[in-house]
């Protein structure tokens, strides 16, 4: 989770969208925030969305867990048709910022079809044309709005916003919904609050006593990348009584990689992040004259440390991804090569090895090439580009990808390799989808099954 004045650095830069009155969306989710009791955030499924994009659905509208509604957040249901006993329902006035309108808008339990309720009456195009794993947030306000106790935000997963929500609540990789407490938005953790506590005092006393050129050193470097990943994987096996990474005992390895990647190995990686741009920057700053003069005169200085973390924090994304998976292979006694130049490409993975992959003498399908990429976007056609004599696959953790993109990569004869909870989840667009398989799949079919020489 991050601190306010990260995240007040990345609303400037970031924020895209605006509500209907001009207002930053991001700012006005803050502003409503403040006012609210309690927060409700989904993680939307086709179901939630699907109605949007086909007009010949007349049910519209988005599902609320039964856990949410026995939680009091929004208001009790009722059954006041004798002709219909099994009918619960409630009706709720709602502001959604986004397009100004206020919606009385009704939710609707049917006791005989199943737990979830069904949420009506509200403003369609925040709904359409959406991005898979797109997010809902919802808040109770403590008085009203515009004679409204509700207010209900829609961010596409693709959106900068979306990225902000999760980073403010800490949201994980097996996250489907939740209620949070609007502290959240301007609180860190605990924890969290007492590492930052320390390195300030550490700082602080760095600077009184003139070593602040001895601390700025002692974190002047952050760890490689290879050994925050197995720190992060230690914890994960640790955690999971496990000795070792093995995708035959692990029952679902992809999961096992998005977790320790999107989850563990991020926290990691922020603490000792924190801890260098932090004496960074306070060395660039300290001696100078007053605050304003130094920030004015160094702003440079101050822009290159910012750029710098920035392009770190990306570049370590992708190359943690590629950790985890060649740590899983060779615990798996797979046999492979990284970063294997073949006809000036250099795929992420090529199984077993070069000399099996450029052989004219053996069967195409004894080799494969495997690309890891933690988020898709446009950037898998860099992979459709290697056109190689073996079948390709695609790895990745990106719960975003639509399916008008997965049927273009079909075309082009890639594979995608997911993990195995969004391969199935109803937030994704993976389940339906002949040339998606989870890591599970890859591993029991394509190396085990299909491929037994690449097994030592």
């Amino acid at each position: 989770m991050s601190g306010q004045g990260d995240l007040d650095l990345k609303i400037r830069m970031r924020a895209s969208e605006t509500t209907a009155d001009g207002t930053p969306l991001w700012w006005k989710i803050q502003s409503l925030v403040s006012s609210s009791k309690e927060l409700f955030v989904k993680k939307l499924s086709r179901n939630d969305t699907s109605w949007a994009d086909d007009t010949r659905k007349h049910q519209a509208g988005f599902y609320i867990p039964r856990q949410v509604r026995d939680k009091g957040f929004f208001p009790d249901l009722v059954a006041n048709n004798p002709d219909k006993p099994h009918i619960f329902h409630a009706e709720l006035s709602v502001l959604w910022p986004q397009t100004g309108e206020v919606t009385l808008s009704g939710m609707r339990h049917y006791s005989n079809k199943g737990p979830e309720t069904h949420f009506t009456r509200l403003p369609h195009g925040l709904f359409r044309d959406l991005t898979p794993a797109s997010l809902l947030i919802s808040g109770k306000l403590s008085s009203p709005i515009s004679d409204c106790r509700y207010w209900i935000v829609v961010l596409d997963s693709a959106a900068e916003e979306a990225e902000l929500l999760e980073t403010v609540l800490d949201i994980r990789s097996d996250f489907h919904f939740g209620l949070f407490p609007p502290s959240l938005f301007i609180e860190a953790s605990r924890l969290q609050q007492d590492e930052k506590q320390e390195l300030i005092e550490r700082l602080q006393h760095a600077i009184r006593n003139g070593t602040l050129e001895m601390v700025v050193g002692e974190y002047g470097e952050l760890p490689q990348p290879h050994v925050i990943a197995k720190e992060a994987r230690d914890q994960w096996l640790h955690a999971n009584g496990l000795d070792r990474f093995d995708p035959w005992i692990i029952a679902n390895p992809g999961d096992a990689i998005m977790e320790i990647s999107r989850d563990i190995e991020y926290t990691l990686y922020r603490q000792y992040e924190l801890r260098r741009r932090s004496a960074e920057l306070v060395a660039i700053l300290t001696g100078k004259g007053d605050l304003v003069t130094a920030v004015v005169n160094h702003f440079p200085d101050i822009d290159r440390v910012l750029l710098s973390a920035s392009q770190q924090r990306k570049t370590r994304a992708g190359r943690s991804f590629e950790h985890h998976i060649s740590a899983s292979l060779g615990a798996g006694r797979v046999r492979f090569v990284e970063q294997a130049v073949t006809g000036g490409r250099r795929p992420d993975f090529v199984m077993p090895d070069l000399e099996t992959l450029n052989s004219r003498n053996r069967s195409a399908c004894e080799a494969l090439v495997l690309a890891a990429k933690t988020t898709l976007r446009e950037r898998w056609k860099q992979v459709s580009s290697e056109k190689l004599n073996c079948e390709v696959f695609l790895a990745t953790v990106d719960d975003r990808v639509a399916a008008t993109s997965i049927d273009e990569m079909a075309e082009f004869g890639i594979t995608l390799i997911v993990p195995e909870s969004l391969k199935f989840s109803s937030e994704t667009d993976y389940r339906p989808l002949s040339n998606v398989i989870s890591f599970r799949e890859f591993f029991d079919t394509e190396v085990k099954r299909n491929r037994p020489n690449l097994l030592t």
